[in-house]
């Protein structure tokens, strides 16, 4: 497919224009700016003014387009449809924790062909173009090249919202805690998968995600080098959020984990 050079410049604009915004607020909510939209699950009124912006950039430039996010706009699929989340960590930005990010991807007839996720607190913009390679701060970038699971560097995300697969979770956590290197927990998927596709982390595995979650992260690694799938090995984790991606040097192996740990209760 040709090059989507429009649409990159306008995604860019919109996630440095969503990042000034969350920069400028970071460390100023109060309690009234804060909803709770289920147990453990928080908006606050930054994310929805982000969203705003993002969508309001991109219509202006496309008119056309539909969207995806997370807090307000819920077009159905078709055509070009942009899937995003306006603040990925946000609980961290609750807290004042400096680890959160601006997530946009855009599809086209049902795949994801361009991914721009930003990181406002590091200015670290990664952008993925579907057949273009993976770039952070205009560098190529790819993933780590490290296949000895004693050295491999993992990251994953808790079951806290809903704990139905806890048991088999901490069974999977059990299982890759005594054989990699280390396991992190950032709180911010968006985070987590650019830098595994910068080569940061060799591996990532999650469930319940969003399609807000994982679409431009999708991108990112696999334009790296990496390997993104679902639980069962397919190609539907953006859509079934059950995720597992790696530099695809250990991807077999924590596949197979993964599959052991919730043999019989596989979620889809």
């Amino acid at each position: 497919m040709k090059a989507l050079v429009k649409e990159k410049e306008i995604a860019v604009k919109a996630a440095l224009a969503a990042g000034v915004l969350l920069r400028r607020h970071l460390g100023k909510l109060q309690d009234k700016d804060i909803d709770t939209k289920k147990r453990f699950d928080y908006v606050t009124v930054v994310d929805k003014q982000s969203e705003t912006l993002i969508v309001e950039t991109i219509r202006r430039a496309f008119p056309k387009h539909k969207f995806f996010a997370e807090e307000i706009h819920r077009d159905e699929r078709g055509g070009f449809r942009w899937i995003i989340d306006p603040l990925d960590g946000t609980t961290n930005f609750i807290h004042s924790v400096p680890a959160f990010a601006v997530s946009i991807g855009l599809e086209l007839d049902q795949e994801i062909v361009l991914g721009v996720v930003y990181d406002p607190m590091r200015k670290e913009l990664f952008v993925a173009e579907k057949g273009h390679g993976a770039f952070l701060n205009n560098q190529p970038m790819h993933v780590s090249a490290v296949c000895q699971p004693e050295r491999c560097l993992l990251a994953t995300g808790f079951p806290f919202r809903s704990q139905e697969h806890l048991d088999e979770y901490l069974l999977s956590f059990r299982k890759l805690v005594v054989r990699m290197s280390g396991i992190r927990r950032i709180g911010a998927v968006a985070l987590d998968f650019a830098w595994l596709a910068a080569g940061r982390y060799e591996g990532f595995w999650e469930m319940g995600l969003s399609p807000w979650d994982a679409a431009a992260g999708s991108l990112l690694i696999q334009e790296a080098g990496g390997q993104f799938t679902d639980f069962s090995g397919g190609q539907e984790g953006v859509w079934t959020g059950n995720v597992v991606a790696s530099n695809g040097l250990i991807h077999s192996e924590l596949l197979q984990i993964i599959r052991e740990a919730f043999s019989g209760t596989l979620p889809r």
